[in-house]
């Protein structure tokens, strides 16, 4: 698998993690939306970071 098709693939996870929680648990909340949607792209990018970066 490519560098390309891994970094589709794990946006893809990110948008499909943001989407399902919006959906699911803060429909209705836009600040709760809000701060949780930066918590889990903090978490993607932590991940990220520390995972797959190549050196």
């Amino acid at each position: 698998m490519g560098t390309r098709t891994a970094a589709a693939l794990y946006v893809l996870a990110l948008v499909a993690a943001v989407v399902g929680v919006d959906v699911l648990f803060f429909r209705h909340h836009i600040l709760g939306r809000l701060i949780v949607n930066i918590g889990i792209v903090l978490v993607f990018v932590a991940f990220y970071l520390t995972f797959l970066k190549r050196r």
